[in-house]
């Protein structure tokens, strides 16, 4: 079984672009691989498959990416 490797800054930076430190952190703390990013910021930017929305909903890891891409999306960003 072939590991993936762990997620870096400039991974985060790479998929998602520049985004605040702690949500860089905090992404990589969740132990997400690439794949996990990548889907967890497609749903963010509503790129995801009707279809597959359907059968499929967030969760786990792409789960929580998401909540940290999305933390301040709610109320707008005030810093």
């Amino acid at each position: 079984m072939t590991r993936t490797p762990p997620l870096v800054r400039d991974d985060v930076i790479g998929v998602v672009g520049q985004i605040d430190d702690d949500k860089i952190a905090g992404i990589i703390a969740t132990g997400a691989t690439m794949e996990q990013l990548v889907e967890a910021y497609a749903w963010t930017a509503d790129e995801t498959d009707a279809l597959a929305d359907a059968e499929k909903s967030l969760s786990g890891t792409v789960a929580e990416v998401y909540d940290i891409l999305t933390a301040d999306d709610f109320w707008g960003d005030e810093s």
